[in-house]
Protein backbone atom coordinates (compact mmCIF):
# COMPACT_ATOMS: atom_id res chain seq x y z
CA UNK A 1 0.00 0.00 0.00
CA UNK A 2 1.17 3.86 -0.87
CA UNK A 3 2.65 5.48 2.20
CA UNK A 4 -0.08 8.52 2.73
CA UNK A 5 1.78 11.86 3.49
CA UNK A 6 1.62 12.89 7.33
CA UNK A 7 -1.49 15.35 7.96
CA UNK A 8 -0.15 19.08 8.56
CA UNK A 9 -0.18 19.69 12.23
CA UNK A 10 -3.12 22.31 14.05
CA UNK A 11 -2.59 25.52 13.53
CA UNK A 12 -3.64 28.88 13.83
CA UNK A 13 -4.33 31.57 11.44
CA UNK A 14 -6.08 34.76 10.49
CA UNK A 15 -6.27 35.40 6.82
CA UNK A 16 -7.75 39.02 5.69
CA UNK A 17 -8.80 39.46 1.79
CA UNK A 18 -9.86 42.35 0.13
CA UNK A 19 -13.44 41.36 -0.37
CA UNK A 20 -16.33 38.89 0.60
CA UNK A 21 -15.96 37.47 -2.41
CA UNK A 22 -12.03 36.61 -2.03
CA UNK A 23 -13.19 35.16 1.35
CA UNK A 24 -15.26 32.72 0.08
CA UNK A 25 -12.56 32.01 -2.65
CA UNK A 26 -9.98 31.32 0.39
CA UNK A 27 -12.20 29.25 2.47
CA UNK A 28 -13.25 27.22 -0.36
CA UNK A 29 -9.16 25.89 -1.24
CA UNK A 30 -9.49 25.42 2.43
CA UNK A 31 -12.17 23.16 2.28
CA UNK A 32 -11.27 21.23 -0.78
CA UNK A 33 -7.78 20.83 0.89
CA UNK A 34 -9.89 19.29 3.96
CA UNK A 35 -11.39 17.11 1.56
CA UNK A 36 -8.52 16.10 -0.60
CA UNK A 37 -6.41 15.23 2.88
CA UNK A 38 -10.02 13.35 4.70
CA UNK A 39 -10.26 10.90 1.24
CA UNK A 40 -6.82 10.74 1.52
CA UNK A 41 -6.37 9.50 5.24
CA UNK A 42 -9.69 7.74 5.59
CA UNK A 43 -11.29 7.53 2.31
CA UNK A 44 -14.28 10.19 3.33
CA UNK A 45 -14.92 13.64 3.75
CA UNK A 46 -16.90 14.47 6.64
CA UNK A 47 -18.37 18.71 6.75
CA UNK A 48 -20.67 19.94 9.23
CA UNK A 49 -22.31 23.76 6.90
CA UNK A 50 -23.61 26.62 8.81
CA UNK A 51 -26.20 29.23 7.19
CA UNK A 52 -26.48 32.75 6.45
CA UNK A 53 -25.38 35.07 3.88
CA UNK A 54 -21.62 34.47 4.20
CA UNK A 55 -21.78 30.70 3.64
CA UNK A 56 -23.72 31.09 0.29
CA UNK A 57 -21.43 33.29 -0.99
CA UNK A 58 -19.17 30.25 -0.57
CA UNK A 59 -21.31 27.26 -1.66
CA UNK A 60 -21.75 29.32 -4.78
CA UNK A 61 -17.71 29.57 -5.33
CA UNK A 62 -17.98 25.72 -4.35
CA UNK A 63 -20.34 24.96 -7.24
CA UNK A 64 -18.29 27.23 -9.88
CA UNK A 65 -16.45 25.46 -12.60
CA UNK A 66 -13.29 26.16 -11.05
CA UNK A 67 -14.41 24.39 -7.80
CA UNK A 68 -16.79 21.60 -8.64
CA UNK A 69 -13.64 19.07 -9.56
CA UNK A 70 -11.67 20.13 -6.66
CA UNK A 71 -14.11 17.96 -3.91
CA UNK A 72 -14.67 14.14 -4.81
CA UNK A 73 -18.67 14.70 -3.79
CA UNK A 74 -19.51 11.11 -4.20
CA UNK A 75 -17.01 10.44 -1.15
CA UNK A 76 -18.60 13.57 0.63
CA UNK A 77 -21.05 13.05 3.52
CA UNK A 78 -22.70 16.62 4.66
CA UNK A 79 -23.70 17.82 7.76
CA UNK A 80 -25.12 20.64 9.57
CA UNK A 81 -23.51 22.71 12.30
CA UNK A 82 -26.82 23.88 13.34
CA UNK A 83 -30.93 25.13 12.21
CA UNK A 84 -33.67 26.89 12.26
CA UNK A 85 -36.40 25.69 13.74
CA UNK A 86 -38.76 25.83 10.61
CA UNK A 87 -39.72 23.30 7.73
CA UNK A 88 -36.99 22.67 5.12
CA UNK A 89 -38.77 24.07 2.08
CA UNK A 90 -38.73 27.36 4.44
CA UNK A 91 -36.49 30.93 3.47
CA UNK A 92 -34.83 30.85 6.93
CA UNK A 93 -33.80 26.92 6.81
CA UNK A 94 -29.88 26.07 6.55
CA UNK A 95 -30.56 23.35 4.74
CA UNK A 96 -32.86 24.78 2.09
CA UNK A 97 -30.09 27.28 1.44
CA UNK A 98 -27.53 24.79 1.20
CA UNK A 99 -29.87 22.58 -1.01
CA UNK A 100 -29.98 25.35 -3.14
CA UNK A 101 -26.73 26.86 -3.69
CA UNK A 102 -24.44 23.71 -3.12
CA UNK A 103 -26.04 20.34 -3.22
CA UNK A 104 -28.39 20.76 -5.79
CA UNK A 105 -25.77 22.42 -8.38
CA UNK A 106 -23.33 20.16 -7.46
CA UNK A 107 -25.86 17.01 -7.67
CA UNK A 108 -24.88 15.74 -4.20
CA UNK A 109 -27.02 12.59 -3.35
CA UNK A 110 -28.99 12.83 -0.72
CA UNK A 111 -28.02 9.97 0.61
CA UNK A 112 -24.74 11.80 1.91
CA UNK A 113 -26.77 14.70 3.27
CA UNK A 114 -27.76 14.73 6.67
CA UNK A 115 -30.03 17.75 7.96
CA UNK A 116 -32.04 18.31 11.13
CA UNK A 117 -34.99 18.26 11.23
CA UNK A 118 -35.83 21.83 12.33
CA UNK A 119 -39.42 21.13 11.79
CA UNK A 120 -40.11 18.61 14.95
CA UNK A 121 -40.31 18.99 18.41
CA UNK A 122 -36.86 20.73 19.25
CA UNK A 123 -35.85 18.36 22.35
CA UNK A 124 -36.71 15.35 19.77
CA UNK A 125 -35.10 16.49 16.74
CA UNK A 126 -32.26 17.31 19.11
CA UNK A 127 -31.76 13.96 20.24
CA UNK A 128 -32.64 12.18 16.42
CA UNK A 129 -29.74 14.05 15.20
CA UNK A 130 -27.18 13.16 18.26
CA UNK A 131 -28.09 9.07 17.33
CA UNK A 132 -27.32 10.31 14.04
CA UNK A 133 -24.03 11.46 15.13
CA UNK A 134 -23.08 8.16 16.97
CA UNK A 135 -23.93 5.84 14.16
CA UNK A 136 -22.08 7.69 12.24
CA UNK A 137 -19.07 8.00 14.04
CA UNK A 138 -19.48 4.51 15.90
CA UNK A 139 -20.60 6.06 19.45
CA UNK A 140 -16.91 8.15 19.46
CA UNK A 141 -16.91 12.05 19.47
CA UNK A 142 -17.84 13.46 16.53
CA UNK A 143 -14.66 14.73 14.55
CA UNK A 144 -15.64 16.36 11.09
CA UNK A 145 -12.86 17.22 8.94
CA UNK A 146 -14.32 20.36 8.47
CA UNK A 147 -16.44 22.78 10.52
CA UNK A 148 -17.75 26.11 8.41
CA UNK A 149 -18.84 28.22 11.26
CA UNK A 150 -19.71 32.40 11.00
CA UNK A 151 -19.91 35.09 13.46
CA UNK A 152 -22.69 37.43 14.87
CA UNK A 153 -22.53 41.14 15.67
CA UNK A 154 -23.34 39.86 18.77
CA UNK A 155 -20.51 37.35 18.82
CA UNK A 156 -22.62 34.65 18.37
CA UNK A 157 -21.74 31.18 15.63
CA UNK A 158 -23.65 28.18 15.52
CA UNK A 159 -26.44 28.73 17.31
CA UNK A 160 -24.91 29.39 20.76
CA UNK A 161 -25.89 32.76 21.55
CA UNK A 162 -24.69 35.00 24.64
CA UNK A 163 -26.54 33.55 27.62
CA UNK A 164 -28.42 30.34 26.54
CA UNK A 165 -28.54 27.31 28.09
CA UNK A 166 -26.62 25.17 25.42
CA UNK A 167 -23.21 27.33 26.22
CA UNK A 168 -23.27 25.09 28.86
CA UNK A 169 -23.57 21.99 27.79
CA UNK A 170 -20.83 19.47 27.89
CA UNK A 171 -22.67 15.98 27.62
CA UNK A 172 -24.99 16.42 24.93
CA UNK A 173 -23.89 16.57 20.59
CA UNK A 174 -26.65 17.92 19.94
CA UNK A 175 -28.92 21.03 22.08
CA UNK A 176 -32.35 22.22 21.42
CA UNK A 177 -31.33 25.79 22.10
CA UNK A 178 -34.45 28.47 23.01
CA UNK A 179 -32.76 32.16 22.07
CA UNK A 180 -35.09 34.55 23.49
CA UNK A 181 -33.02 37.50 21.55
CA UNK A 182 -34.01 35.76 18.49
CA UNK A 183 -37.78 34.74 19.81
CA UNK A 184 -37.66 30.66 18.63
CA UNK A 185 -35.57 27.63 19.51
CA UNK A 186 -32.47 26.83 16.97
CA UNK A 187 -30.78 23.11 17.11
CA UNK A 188 -27.59 23.33 17.17
CA UNK A 189 -23.71 21.09 17.42
CA UNK A 190 -22.76 21.92 20.85
CA UNK A 191 -19.33 22.96 21.91
CA UNK A 192 -18.01 19.21 22.23
CA UNK A 193 -18.36 18.40 18.40
CA UNK A 194 -17.17 22.13 17.22
CA UNK A 195 -13.84 22.10 19.45
CA UNK A 196 -13.44 18.50 18.25
CA UNK A 197 -13.05 19.24 14.30
CA UNK A 198 -9.40 19.00 12.40
CA UNK A 199 -10.43 22.21 10.60
CA UNK A 200 -12.64 24.60 12.28
CA UNK A 201 -13.28 27.40 9.61
CA UNK A 202 -14.60 30.89 10.65
CA UNK A 203 -16.00 32.44 7.58
CA UNK A 204 -16.77 36.41 7.96
CA UNK A 205 -17.73 39.42 5.76
CA UNK A 206 -18.69 42.84 6.46
CA UNK A 207 -17.94 45.95 8.32
CA UNK A 208 -20.83 45.07 10.58
CA UNK A 209 -18.52 42.68 12.20
CA UNK A 210 -15.67 44.77 12.96
CA UNK A 211 -16.24 45.46 16.64
CA UNK A 212 -16.95 42.30 17.38
CA UNK A 213 -14.34 40.65 15.32
CA UNK A 214 -11.63 43.06 17.27
CA UNK A 215 -13.18 42.12 20.19
CA UNK A 216 -12.47 38.29 19.93
CA UNK A 217 -8.84 38.26 18.08
CA UNK A 218 -7.30 40.87 20.33
CA UNK A 219 -9.07 39.31 23.29
CA UNK A 220 -10.32 42.87 24.59
CA UNK A 221 -12.24 43.23 27.97
CA UNK A 222 -15.42 41.19 27.36
CA UNK A 223 -14.35 38.68 25.04
CA UNK A 224 -15.05 35.69 27.15
CA UNK A 225 -18.48 36.55 27.60
CA UNK A 226 -19.13 36.28 23.32
CA UNK A 227 -19.96 32.83 22.17
CA UNK A 228 -17.34 32.43 19.83
CA UNK A 229 -14.50 32.76 22.04
CA UNK A 230 -15.25 29.42 23.16
CA UNK A 231 -14.03 27.79 19.58
CA UNK A 232 -10.83 26.42 20.36
CA UNK A 233 -9.79 23.07 18.49
CA UNK A 234 -7.83 21.10 21.03
CA UNK A 235 -6.16 18.76 18.30
CA UNK A 236 -7.24 20.81 15.19
CA UNK A 237 -6.30 23.63 13.31
CA UNK A 238 -8.49 27.33 13.63
CA UNK A 239 -8.44 29.34 10.68
CA UNK A 240 -10.05 32.79 10.38
CA UNK A 241 -11.16 34.04 6.65
CA UNK A 242 -11.89 37.33 6.82
CA UNK A 243 -12.70 40.38 4.21
CA UNK A 244 -11.20 43.55 5.01
CA UNK A 245 -14.29 45.46 6.16
CA UNK A 246 -14.70 42.50 8.85
CA UNK A 247 -10.67 43.40 10.11
CA UNK A 248 -11.41 47.03 10.28
CA UNK A 249 -10.82 47.45 13.06
CA UNK A 250 -8.00 44.96 14.33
Amino acid sequence: MKALPPQAPPRFEIRILPNAAEAARAAAEELAAAARDAIANRGVFRVALSGGTTPKRLFDTLSTPRFRRRVDWGRTRVFFVDERCVTPSHERSNYRLAKEHLLDPLRVSPANVFRMEGEGEPRRAAAGYEKLLREEFGGRTPRFDLVLLGLGADGHTASLFPGTKALGEKIRWVAANSVPSQREWRLTLTLTVLNAGRRVVFLVAGRDKARVVSILLAKKPGYRNLPASRISPKRGSLIWTLDEPAAAAL
